[in-house]
């Protein structure tokens, strides 16, 4: 261990036993049959759960592949068929419920792989190094401004250092309280760091969700930067698929759950509910599926869009009917784009890269030194797969107008890719991920609805411990089924969780 870790263990900074699970039958001694909308991350997480558990479990997806924002499927190439991505994510160390369902794909967790660095790119300035920092709070938060070029001595004595103590005091009461109403963009100013720094150190790391400081909520920000800094023992270390999406996690859980009992039906988009005094009845593309539970994992335009379709809803749901219309408008659109070429970077060029102030591109992945497939195709072809990504762009330009934008923002970072011949691409914009625009804590919906038996799951669904990204569309996918299981009887998952608080919040 560590010696960070150590230090860190003593303050608190530790995986935290949430809900130690157990507490019902192994498996139910009766039928509740179960109807979980939407195949990503949250609802195969809720399915795997009830499916061990002998619930009838069926999941509908209205794509023709699970995996939602993390999926992955085939397409046809000049070169044959091949498998594409959503674009990248990283597995981080305190996804700790993530991880539980990953293991069972893979209970060793073989299939990831570690990604040790983890640099930011800058036009303006020096490259920043995120990756080599003390796992642990407060030694990693300590070494990172002693070691960032970024920062210097004059430059923290100058910080305002009041405006920066809510960041170590993350409180998810107080914190909302004071801060929902205020937007990252105003607390990073009230720092008064330098532009170098705020560019380098902060503003990446909020693009990572997918809005724009100018748009999202101090509040939660400060949540983020505990769960991802200051709250967990991991610090930012994370790991990546050597394989697809498709081949390492959806195939197995997939496979998983049918051999629970469970069933996965794919291209069945959900047009509506329906419910009777025998239960729920869910309507989709491809039929009605009687249910007694149900677990709506959607994207929030697609909850929206249910909630909507489904008039019963207004009389058995009202305050969740009622928070549709704000939660329902999704963030910023993203772009994607995946580029394989002849040639190839420089060797010494990181797999993950963050970009800092460029107008467009927010990250760059060289997936040929990352899964196997891609090092196959570019050991084949003397070439290299390149993936740019843009998590908060523009809104109504085409997918291959950012893609051209992105490539040209990089060559600006890395001149020899420019040399590069483009020989294939693939690009898409989406608009699927959650808001978190001030104001909006109190208006967004948790995991259970008002109405009975009828669930939530999904990274923008509130959730009471620290949780983001990936770790929050599981943690809430669990949540989900463990009240179904308590509902019935059945023994519950359990469910970790790092620090629930700050390092300086009161109380501590």
């Amino acid at each position: 261990m560590a010696l960070s870790q150590m230090v860190g263990r003593l303050l608190g900074v530790r995986e935290h036993v949430v809900d130690p699970g157990g507490g019902g039958a192994p498996r139910l001694p009766h039928p509740a049959p179960t109807v979980v909308v939407g195949g990503g991350i949250a609802g195969m997480s809720a399915a795997v759960v009830l499916a061990e558990r002998g619930v009838p479990v069926t999941v509908l997806e209205a794509a023709p592949t699970v995996g939602g924002r993390l999926g992955a499927w085939p397409e046809a190439s000049p070169d044959g068929t091949r498998i594409n991505e959503h674009g990248f994510h990283a597995f981080f160390r305190q996804y700790y419920n993530w991880r539980n369902i990953l293991r069972r794909a893979d209970p060793t967790l073989g299939f990831l792989r570690q990604i040790p660095r983890y640099p930011v790119l800058s036009t303006q300035w020096p490259t920043e190094e995120f990756g080599k920092l003390p796992p642990a709070a407060p030694a990693n938060l300590l070494t990172l401004l002693l070691r960032s070029p970024s920062l210097r001595l004059r430059d923290l004595r100058a910080m305002n250092r009041d405006a920066a103590l809510p960041l170590l005091s993350y409180d998810p009461i107080q914190t909302y309280a004071e801060f929902d109403d205020t937007t990252a963009d105003a607390l990073l100013t009230s720092l008064q760091l330098p532009d170098r720094a705020r560019a380098m150190l902060f503003e990446v790391f909020s693009h990572s969700f997918f809005n724009h400081e100018a748009e999202m909520s101090a509040a939660e920000m400060i949540a983020q930067f505990h769960f991802y800094l200051l709250g967990n023992p991991e610090g930012l270390a994370f790991d990546c698929p050597a394989e697809d999406y498709a081949t390492s996690i959806w195939q197995p859980l997939t496979r998983h759950i049918e051999q629970h009992g469970g069933r996965v039906v794919t291209e069945a988009a959900a047009t509506g509910l329906h419910r009777d005094a025998a239960g729920w009845e869910v309507v989709s593309t491809a039929g009605a599926y009687e249910a007694r539970h149900v677990v709506l994992a959607v994207d929030p335009p697609a909850l929206a869009a249910l909630v909507a379709a489904s008039p019963i809803l207004a009389e058995a749901a009202p305050d969740l009917v009622a928070r549709m219309p704000a939660f329902g408008r999704p963030g910023p659109p993203y772009a994607v784009a995946r580029y394989w070429c002849t040639g190839d970077v420089d060797p010494g060029r990181a797999v993950f890269n963050g970009v800092s102030r460029q107008p467009t591109l927010d990250s760059v992945t060289l997936y040929h030194r990352l899964e196997r497939e891609s090092h196959r195709w570019a050991e084949l072809n003397g070439g290299s797969v390149v993936e740019l990504h843009a998590y908060a762009c523009e809104p109504d330009v085409p997918a291959e107008e950012l893609a051209e934008r992105m490539w040209t923002e990089l060559t600006a970072l890395w001149p020899e890719a420019g040399r590069l011949r483009i020989r294939e691409l693939r690009a898409r914009v989406e608009a699927q991920a959650p808001a978190f625009p001030p104001g909006s804590h109190a208006g967004r919906p948790g995991v259970r609805t008002d109405a009975d038996r009828l669930y939530l799951a999904g990274d923008g669904i509130h959730a009471d411990l620290p949780s983001a990204l990936m770790e929050r569309s599981a943690v809430t996918g669990i949540l989900a089924a463990n009240h179904i299981l308590r509902d019935e009887g059945g023994a519950t998952e359990p469910v970790h969780s790092i620090r629930p608080r700050g390092l300086l919040a009161r109380g501590h």
